[in-house]
């Protein structure tokens, strides 16, 4: 899940607590180009405000103009509403040439299964909420790394996780970089540096350190296949330590700082110090894609492209 998501949920559970009535928006189908995709959600406050997105904006404009002139009524079924089916109205709407979106429109009248949802992606789980179109009823499933959204007129499954988790082993000039570009990408920062005189200055950054040693953070963040985690330092004393771990690790990710003959040196260092041949064929290093980096914003935004990459699932060359 990533933070517009999370901040939707977040919100709508403040609302709810505070005695306000919350409708929930939810892209079901596009056909066309869409502005959202399947899964974007928009919670509408009884006063109108809102917090998320469907749309452009126009489509917000839209649903609030509903509830203003008393078209949004409170009921148990969930509603489909279905904007851009024919040219004026996508034009109208702001929906790319071609464009149409459907939403599913549900009232939260109890939101225990908001306050779960959130436990179980605070505790790092995949979540799917079902819906029962017909009841409003909402169950919530375990769900699994590649489960995606599925509507059949009956029923919406829509998945929800805990945001992707990146660890950096070390905390030097290159992990500030990395930190801020993966910040904006959405990506929670987490920081292992056991030397002290690396730590000055990030009380700034929006980042959070795990004590211990290397290895240890490793294991006590429980790195799983929404995790990335490099190791930046420089020191194979800090770094292969890291590496050991985080190999057999779930992480979907594992790369190490170095040049292509350092690289392989660290490979059969690894290799010596016990790991099988698979865990160490998972390492990437040298990291980054192949853009002629040089300086730390260069080699970050490398790195990043990789990761992000894996993570969208897109085979690199």
């Amino acid at each position: 899940m990533d933070s517009v998501d999370l901040n939707v949920l977040k919100s709508v559970q403040q609302w709810q607590r505070a005695g306000h009535a919350v409708a929930l928006y939810t892209v079901v189908q596009t056909w066309g180009t869409a502005p959202r995709p399947p899964g974007a959600m928009l919670a509408l406050r009884d006063d109108g405000v809102v917090i998320g997105s469907v749309s452009g904006g126009c489509i917000e404009d839209d649903l609030i103009q509903r509830l203003q002139d008393g078209r949004l009524q409170r009921g148990t079924a969930v509603e489909l509403i279905t904007y851009g089916v024919s040219r004026e109205e996508a034009a109208r709407f702001g929906l790319p040439c071609g464009g149409t979106l459907r939403l599913a429109q549900e009232w939260v009248d109890d939101g225990t299964w908001v306050n779960e949802l959130l436990q179980r992606c605070a505790d790092h789980l995949l979540v799917a909420r079902v819906v029962d179109l017909q009841s409003g009823k909402v169950t919530l499933q375990t769900a699994e790394r590649g489960d995606v959204l599925s509507f059949d007129e009956q029923h919406l499954r829509a998945i929800y996780g805990p945001r992707w988790r990146l660890l950096l082993i070390g905390a030097g000039q290159l992990s500030r970089y990395v930190t801020a570009m993966a910040r904006m990408l959405d990506f929670e920062v987490l920081i292992c540096d056991p030397r002290e005189e690396f730590s000055h200055g990030w009380e700034h950054e929006d980042a959070r350190f795990i004590p211990g040693m290397p290895d240890e953070a490793v294991l006590t963040i429980q790195a799983d296949e929404r995790t990335a985690i490099v190791a930046l330092t420089h020191d194979p004393r800090l770094d292969d330590m890291a590496l050991l771990t985080a190999l057999d690790s779930q992480a979907f990710y594992v790369g190490a700082l170095g040049s292509r003959v350092n690289s392989e040196k660290r490979r059969d260092n690894l290799l010596q110090l016990g790991l099988s041949v698979e865990a160490v064929g998972r390492l990437y290093g040298p990291i980054g894609v192949r853009i002629g980096s040089h300086t730390p914003a260069e080699i970050a935004l490398s790195l990043l492209a990789q990761i992000v990459a894996l993570k969208n699932g897109v085979a690199l060359a």
